[in-house]
């Protein structure tokens, strides 16, 4: 706090959420308003990724460690202890984030190395940032996020070596997946049942989430196993069926994990009641590759990564950055009618897509009107908090 009153530059810079949070909201929805054009023939992008690759590795590896910086570069300094990292060094910061966004996105004739040790700049940087505040503060219970951090930046190295080699890249965009659906495990049982308590007892008093216990560290481990199955079940055909099964058991226990955190209760309040759908596409990502892997469907396939990426990191995503932009720029924890409309259309994003990967013969309609959905949800997120993230906050 001492840091961020002795800042006198722009606000923009007074909190690592400000930046990162309003440029990862515009990054969404270019990134899809460019890419379904791209993806049908109508428009070309000047880069070397094909289109699928570059829709891949720039939300998957481009717009997740933004949110992810966001929001780590706010909590870690509470849980910590320590000074935040404001002004010029965080928009150094930034600055490295979006060199990567724009070396991938004009990469054609660059040398793939470059453009490689470029995108891998920022999160390595982030990382090495984030490990010296969690050790130098002895925060060792936030170890487990930086792992998932680094599982994340090991993906998208192996990502532009898949993408050398083969030209795809199916092992590391699982990894990736997987990485942030454990992040997601993680913090998000930490702070979803969490804000969900704090509403109930102001607002709404009675029954209340149950504690962090024995039963969320199984959920998680669970999970973990059967997303590790999940990565290996493309080279390993032989044991799809104890892999299907592990997926099947991780969709039961994290959808009662889900229902121990009362989202019954939360109907009153869209800025609570939008984390428990949002975590609900976890379990139903598990639920959708079960399906997949034990009836090798390339159809269910599409539709459990749709369900973790569009569904999962993109409502969950949207809904931190919608309360902590809130919460920290000193306005209501409420959801005001705009922000409803922008969790609803980043809800219909993911179903529209997930329908698009079981409904082929409608999959034209379904994935224009998805993306439609998508740009307009994230870029009248950016719209509607550009003057929270941009501008100081209220007094």
């Amino acid at each position: 706090m001492e840091q961020m009153r002795a800042w006198q530059g722009p606000a923009v810079l007074s909190y690592g959420f400000r930046p990162f949070f309003f440029g990862a909201g515009l990054l969404a929805a270019l990134l899809i308003a460019l890419w379904v054009p791209w993806y049908l023939g109508f428009i070309r992008v000047p880069s070397a990724f094909a289109p699928l690759n570059w829709h891949i590795h720039e939300l998957l590896f481009g717009y997740v460690p933004g949110v992810i910086a966001g929001f780590l570069l706010t909590a870690v300094p509470n849980w910590t202890g320590r000074l935040p990292v404001v002004g010029w060094p965080l928009g150094a910061l930034f600055a490295l984030w979006l060199g990567g966004r724009a070396i991938v996105a004009f990469s054609a004739g660059l040398a793939p190395d470059l453009v490689a040790g470029v995108t891998i700049a920022f999160p390595l940087a982030l990382g090495l940032l984030l490990a010296r505040e969690v050790m130098a503060g002895r925060n060792w219970r936030n170890l487990k996020v930086l792992v998932a951090l680094g599982a994340l930046i090991l993906a998208q190295g192996f990502f532009h070596y898949e993408i050398a080699v083969f030209g795809r890249a199916e092992t590391s965009t699982r990894l990736g997946i997987a990485a942030t659906m454990m992040l997601i495990m993680i913090i998000g049982g930490r702070i979803v049942p969490s804000f969900t308590r704090n509403w109930i007892k102001r607002a709404n008093p009675g029954r209340e989430p149950r504690e962090f216990g024995r039963y969320d560290l199984a959920a998680m481990l669970l999970g973990g196993i059967a997303l590790a199955g999940w990565i290996l079940a493309t080279h390993l055909p032989g044991l799809a069926a104890p892999i299907g099964a592990a997926l099947a058991v991780a969709a039961l226990v994290h959808l009662w994990r889900l229902l121990r955190w009362a989202p019954d209760r939360t109907w009153r309040e869209p800025l609570v009641m939008v984390l428990h759908v949002a975590y609900a596409f976890v379990p139903l990502g598990f639920g959708l590759a079960a399906i997949a892997v034990l009836g090798e469907d390339p159809g269910w396939h599409q539709a459990a990564i749709h369900a973790w990426t569009s569904g999962g990191i993109g409502l969950m995503t949207l809904a931190v950055m919608t309360r902590a932009s809130r919460g920290h720029s000193g306005r209501p924890l409420t959801a005001p009618l705009g922000t409803v409309l922008v969790y609803a259309a980043i809800t219909a994003a993911a179903l529209l897509r997930i329908a698009a990967a079981l409904l082929p013969e409608a999959m034209l309609v379904l994935l224009g009107l998805s993306g439609l959905s998508w740009c307009l949800g994230f870029l009248g997120f950016a719209l509607l908090y550009a003057r929270i993230l941009l501008w100081p906050p209220l007094r």
